[in-house]
């Protein structure tokens, strides 16, 4: 009787053994699935963003940025092509055209240097160079008729120009000229960055260095200058105004100044005016565009380059902390 009743017990402790592990076996056939349907999401999720993110990246390489959140027009996102704005920066790099090396040793000028060098006379490392447009690289050895060539040095000078000097490097007809002012300032050959008319006195710049007298000039830069304005009747102020909205020139050409203001207890004559333009005696021709002509003008600022505690007609050479702002301008 006890071996019968031993013999029941184990087969039902065996029995319930056996339903509990296939419960477990169940329940981890079930978790197993449930983890693989979850990795399959996961999967396929990530295969999406990377390929969106392939896709974002192939549009980006092609210079278009995609929206979605504002329709541009019925049938699709908006699409813009970005476009780079303006001009390049003048290159600082510093191999340099074979005329303008020649140039700037004060040799000659650029064209005549153009003329030396197709002539056969200018060697470049012991060979004869005819080629126009050649460059030359730091190191490179130049003579010009068996002299050797010597690198100078970048100078800048700043004039307070009087009345009465023209700019320019030399005139046929005998005139005074701004390099007569500053001859005495360096041995290198410097030039004039801009002009002023002959009658128009204040600050202008000198330098032999290229690339930065270019990017003071480039209308890109929008560099600021700003003058002090005498005209030979009294101004109405609403007149005054249309300068900042802009006038006709006499060649048709439409300009605008960037600031005009009155100067007091002067009548309404006098007005300072700040500009970027670089046309041609551009405020005398936006004065007379608005029925005044200017009896006197006066540049007292060019590029932050002021006149201070720089009588008329001397100049000084820039300091270095001036030559890395205007460089930075």
């Amino acid at each position: 009787m006890s071996e019968r009743s031993n013999k029941k017990s184990g087969a039902s402790r065996a029995s319930a053994s056996s339903s509990k592990g296939g419960s477990d076996k169940k329940k981890t056939s079930t978790s197993g699935s449930r983890g693989a349907s979850a990795g399959r999401t996961s999967k396929s999720a990530t295969s999406g963003a990377s390929s969106d993110a392939k896709k974002g990246d192939s549009e980006r390489s092609k210079g278009f940025t995609k929206r979605t959140d504002k329709p541009y027009k019925k049938g699709g996102p908006e699409q813009r092509f970005k476009k780079p704005k303006g001009d390049p920066m003048p290159s600082f790099s510093e191999d340099v055209r074979l005329n303008k090396f020649i140039a700037n040793a004060g040799i000659c000028s650029r064209r005549e240097a153009d003329v030396l060098i197709q002539s056969g006379i200018v060697e470049v490392n012991g060979k004869p160079v005819t080629e126009l447009g050649y460059r030359i690289k730091p190191g490179d050895e130049v003579k010009y008729d068996g002299s050797l060539i010597q690198s100078e040095k970048k100078r800048y000078v700043l004039l307070n120009k009087p009345k009465d000097f023209i700019t320019t490097m030399d005139d046929p007809m005998g005139r005074r000229t701004v390099l007569q002012l500053i001859n005495n300032a360096c041995k290198e050959r410097i030039y004039p960055v801009g002009r002023l008319d002959r009658n128009t006195t204040g600050v202008l710049l000198f330098t032999n260095d290229g690339d930065l007298a270019k990017k003071l000039t480039h209308p890109r830069y929008e560099v600021k200058k700003i003058y002090h304005v005498e005209v030979d009747k009294p101004l109405d102020p609403e007149i005054l105004k249309t300068l900042l909205t802009g006038v006709e020139l006499d060649d048709g050409d439409f300009v605008k100044a960037d600031k005009v203001e009155l100067i007091a207890d002067t009548r309404n004559r006098e007005v300072g005016v700040e500009i970027h333009s670089g046309k041609n005696r551009v405020v005398r021709r936006m004065f007379e565009a608005i029925g005044h002509t200017v009896v006197k003008l006066d540049r007292v600022k060019f590029a932050g380059l002021t006149k201070k505690d720089l009588p008329r007609g001397t100049w000084r050479h820039l300091t270095q902390q001036e030559v890395d702002f205007l460089r930075m301008t």
